[in-house]
C-alpha cells in the first residue's frame, strides 16, 4: 500500500461519478440535471482535491445512453452543469471520460482500462504509478488495478464491501474523508 502523505501535485486523480460525486439512483440512471444531486461531502471535498492534484478526471460508465434510456445530449448537459457547480465552489474537473457501450467486454467500459488509456493520451503527463482511482464499486477498483492505478474505495453505496481487500488500497466513508486524509 502507498502512503497518502507522498501525494503531491504530480499525481492524477481519477474519480467515478455516481456514488462518488453525486447520489446514485437505485436501479436507475441519472437521466436529467434535475435528477442529479451532489453529496454535500463531495462539494466540500472537490476544492481541497483541486488544490492537491494537477489533473482530475472523471471516468464513468453511462450504459443508459447506450440502452436508449437517455440521450448523449442529456448526459452532456448533466456534465456541463455539474462542472459549472463544482467550479463555483472552487473545485475543478479537467475532463470527463464516459463509456456508453452496453457490451461489458468493451475496452472502454470499466473495469477494462480504456478510459484510463484515453486520459493518458489526452494528458500525457499522467503517470499511472502516481494516479489514484476513487470509486464506490469493486468494478472501479478493478478498473484501477487493470490500469495500474492506486485505489480508494468510498463506502457510500456498498458499505458491506469487504475490507481489507486486494483491490482496495484505502477505504473511506465519503470523498471529504479522503480529501482530509491527504
Amino acid at each position: 500500500m502507498f502512503d497518502l502523505k507522498t501525494i503531491d501535485n504530480s499525481w492524477t486523480l481519477f474519480l467515478d461519478r455516481d456514488g462518488v460525486i453525486n447520489f446514485e439512483r437505485n436501479n436507475d440512471y441519472v437521466k436529467a440535471w434535475d435528477e442529479f444531486k451532489f453529496y454535500d461531502e463531495s462539494i466540500k471535498a472537490l476544492p481541497l482535491l483541486a488544490a492537491k492534484f494537477t489533473t482530475i478526471v472523471i471516468t464513468t460508465n453511462q450504459k443508459g445512453v447506450g440502452r436508449g434510456i437517455m440521450t448523449e445530449e442529456s448526459l452532456q448537459t448533466i456534465h456541463h452543469n455539474m462542472v459549472s457547480e463544482i467550479e463555483k465552489v472552487g473545485g475543478r474537473i479537467d475532463h470527463i471520460f464516459y463509456c456508453i457501450d452496453v457490451d461489458n467486454d468493451s475496452i472502454n467500459r470499466k473495469p477494462q482500462p480504456g478510459m484510463a488509456l484515453q486520459a493518458k493520451e489526452q494528458f500525457t503527463s499522467i503517470d499511472f504509478t502516481k494516479s489514484i482511482m476513487v470509486g464506490n464499486r469493486t468494478s472501479d477498483m478493478e478498473f484501477g488495478r487493470n490500469a495500474g492505478l492506486h485505489t480508494v474505495f468510498l463506502a457510500t453505496t456498498h458499505p458491506d464491501t469487504a475490507y481489507p481487500n486486494a483491490l482496495i488500497d484505502y477505504r473511506f466513508n465519503h470523498l471529504l474523508e479522503f480529501a482530509k486524509a491527504l
